[in-house]
């Protein structure tokens, strides 16, 4: 596999800016590449020369599924319970 392939989902950037704009604004473009996980293309005299992404340790990690297996028993009839839940949900009509 080629590097030009290997790095092809960072260089989707749907935002190109000046040089002299990132260096104004490095910290907004640091935010929102952060916020929104797009890339930013950094363009020199009209050509992209950079791409500023998030780092993949600084995205939030994603919720692992079962962390609870064995932590929590449920009943063996769950219908047991309807009309209790119900009431709660509904009061007295």
């Amino acid at each position: 596999m080629k590097r030009r392939d290997r790095l092809r989902h960072m260089t989707k950037s749907q935002q190109i800016i000046n040089v002299h704009e990132a260096k104004t604004h490095l910290s907004r473009i640091i935010e929102q590449v952060l916020t929104n996980g797009e890339p930013v293309t950094i363009a020199r005299a009209g050509k992209p020369v950079v791409i500023v992404s998030a780092h993949p340790d600084s995205r939030p990690s994603r919720r692992k599924l079962g962390i609870l297996r064995g932590k929590v028993q449920l009943p063996e009839n769950l219908k047991v319970h309807d009309a209790e839940i119900q009431e709660m949900f509904e009061g007295n009509r």
